[in-house]
């Protein structure tokens, strides 16, 4: 008798443990399955691919919901504070769309000419280049007939270098005057002025330059930020 309760108790705890173990195989199978789904962290593009064909309908809108008209261009030597007008709104908007791409950041004051302009935002920085092919290829029509004129500390936006009888405007370029230019009125378009920091603009044009009106220096674009 006591041989076969022994026999029973025996089969009993055996029964028992290839439960468990059985058990313990289940729940280790389903988290070992368990699948984990990855977020995608791809950043979403928040404005199109700015060309020649919708620039202006880009702008306009771009003007209408971004209503920013004081930027501060810090430079290695010092900080220049712009104030955009809103009469030239296309111009206005560019530069604060590009701004807040930072296009402008890590270039330089690559054209100094003497008593007259200091012109930036040009650079060999392939980072810089890539998000600026990134952002858009488009020129910008003149505007200047709003009354404004190349007085001393305006800032006003270069033509293309490509043939361009209109003039159309390098938009990732700009100039400031250093002196009067008024001989440039009606070809280039003033967009703005300098409220602060034009004994920096002396300064950087004060600097001495090669043949090509490149400092032998370089004056660098450290950052443009808006600041109203």
């Amino acid at each position: 008798m006591r041989v076969l309760l022994l026999v029973g108790f025996c089969f009993l705890c055996l029964n028992c443990e290839d439960k468990q173990s059985k058990s313990k195989t289940k729940n280790n199978t389903s988290k070992t399955e368990t699948k984990v789904v990855e977020k995608d962290t791809t950043p979403v593009r928040e404005y199109p691919y700015v060309s020649k064909d919708n620039v202006m309908d880009f702008f306009l809108d771009y003007a209408t919901n971004n209503k920013e008209n004081k930027v501060r261009i810090i430079t290695s030597v010092g900080a220049i504070d712009i104030l955009l007008y809103d009469k030239t709104k296309f111009h206005r908007a560019n530069f604060i769309f590009l701004t807040k791409q930072g296009a402008f950041d890590n270039t330089q004051f690559h054209r100094v000419v003497k008593n007259f302009i200091i012109q930036g935002g040009n650079t060999d920085n392939v980072k810089v280049a890539a998000k600026r092919y990134k952002i858009g290829h488009y020129l910008l029509p003149t505007d200047t007939k709003r009354g404004y004129t190349h007085k001393r500390g305006v800032i006003s936006m270069p033509s293309s270098e490509v043939e361009n009888p209109h003039k159309l405007a390098s938009p990732y370029e700009f100039f400031i005057t250093q002196q009067d230019a008024y001989h440039l009125d009606g070809d280039y378009t003033v967009f703005g002025e300098v409220i602060k920091g034009m004994d920096i603009v002396d300064k950087i044009n004060a600097v001495k330059v090669d043949e090509a009106d490149w400092p032998m220096r370089n004056i660098y674009i450290k950052k443009v930020e808006i600041i109203d």
